[in-house]
């Protein structure tokens, strides 16, 4: 199963979505005590549970999908709504940075950290996946198709 080269970019890219429990999004020098997101300095994946709940269905659904090798219908399919997930997730992520860097003193400079680059490795290492595997779906249709 993690023999294939997409069941790598699956692997990776549920790896992107769990690191992001350990990588903030953003940080300040100081916590800001009006600001909702920055109340502790951080600017991470536990200050909404929306953004938690939709990178954990994100690494989740691409970490099982890597058992289904047998079936890779379903596989592409988890690996679609995987990528919805992250997508809604990051527009999510950067809607509460907007919205919220606005009520931040001139003196409080916000520190763009590898979090923001996560769902966007996730992205790159889910499509490189659904493309490996609807390669493999060709190629047993056309094997299929000989005898």
């Amino acid at each position: 199963m993690i023999q294939r080269i997409q069941s790598l970019f699956l692997l990776l890219a549920a790896a992107c979505a769990f690191c992001l429990f350990a990588f903030p999004f953003g940080t300040t020098s100081s916590p800001v005590a009006d600001n909702t997101l920055y109340q502790d300095a951080e600017y991470n994946i536990m200050d909404s549970p929306a953004l938690l709940g939709l990178f954990c269905v994100a690494g989740g659904l691409a970490f099982i999908s890597i058992f289904l090798f047998n079936n890779r219908k379903t596989q592409i399919m988890l690996g679609r709504f995987a990528i919805i997930a992250n997508i809604i997730g990051f527009v999510l992520v950067i809607v509460f940075y907007i919205n919220n860097s606005e009520g931040l003193s001139p003196g409080q400079d916000q520190e763009n950290i590898v979090g923001f680059s996560l769902p966007v490795a996730f992205l790159v290492f889910a499509f490189l996946a659904l493309r490996f595997i609807s390669k493999d779906e060709k190629l047993v249709d056309s094997m299929d198709r000989l005898r």
